[in-house]
């Protein structure tokens, strides 16, 4: 009775998965079953766990809020009281922060094959693209909590010089921290962007440092490249977003040469990168 009962069931659920007519068993979910892909939002919060859970993105983060600190604490005691602007110390914490965000999105990407994650990524998430869009996603919100962190530790020197009685201490805010907030996260994407190329850390920081400066000093030797080094020249084309008086602000020409050279320098590697990481055999 007992063995009637169970094959009836095996038919049953047979007849059900196969309801098709090919013969091809394709097992249905049952009820209850949640088979949903993980969200695009859950996604980038792995993300960024990812990155504050791994010893080394932790102390990069920690390193990038000393350095900010570190940079305001010299500006009030060397500088003198009439430069100790908001729009000053915001620029200034731009500079290191420039150098150490673009690392964070190098190991953002580089760590899941150095520690042997990807295996698991992509057998839990087999669309590719999906997890590197989480990781430009992850690489925004990072850029974004490293300016509210600059502009913090600005708005903190700016209130301890206003307590030596300086007037005009605040006139630029907005534009600077806007200025800010799209260098940051340009400098993030690019980090992501070459981390996907090389998929080796060592090797995507080396470039993504040494790159760009042998690109401004061609620029700079060579008078047939200065034009295109006004246009290519990431240290040029991103200074106006950060440097006062006029952080910020910038016209028509200086966004499209910034458009120019984040396509090059951001755009260019990241699709390359993509196309790479997608045909990659992860073993």
């Amino acid at each position: 009775m007992t063995t009637d009962s169970t094959s009836t069931r095996t038919a049953a659920i047979t007849a059900r998965d196969t309801a098709d007519g090919s013969g091809t068993y394709r097992p249905t979910a049952e009820a209850g079953a949640d088979l949903s892909r993980p969200s695009l939002l859950r996604l980038t919060g792995v993300e960024l766990r990812k990155l504050a859970d791994t010893r080394a993105g932790y102390w990069l983060l920690i390193t990038i809020g000393l350095v900010s600190v570190a940079i305001v604490t010299v500006m009030l005691v060397f500088t003198p009281d009439a430069d100790q602007q908001f729009a000053n110390f915001l620029a200034l914490a731009q500079f290191p922060v420039g150098i150490l965000l673009p690392i964070l999105g190098i190991m953002l990407v580089t760590s899941e094959f150095s520690q042997r994650t990807a295996l698991t990524t992509f057998a839990l998430v087999p669309q590719r693209h999906r997890v590197v869009t989480a990781k430009l996603a992850a690489g925004v919100v990072a850029g974004l909590i490293s300016a509210l962190v600059t502009l913090g530790t600005a708005a903190a020197g700016t209130l301890i010089a206003s307590l030596s009685g300086a007037d005009d201490l605040w006139s630029a805010v907005l534009m600077p921290l806007l200025g800010a907030a799209v260098f940051q996260v340009v400098s993030v994407l690019m980090g992501i962007a070459f981390g996907l190329l090389f998929q080796n850390t060592p090797v995507a920081i080396v470039l993504s440092l040494v790159l760009p400066i042998a690109w401004s000093i061609l620029g700079e030797m060579i008078s047939g490249l200065r034009t295109a080094a006004t246009w290519l020249d990431t240290g040029l084309t991103t200074a106006p977003l950060i440097e006062p008086p006029d952080a910020g602000e910038l016209g028509a020409g200086q966004w499209a040469r910034l458009g120019v050279s984040v396509a090059a320098w951001v755009l260019v590697p990241l699709v390359a990168g993509l196309v790479r990481t997608i045909r990659r055999e992860v073993s």
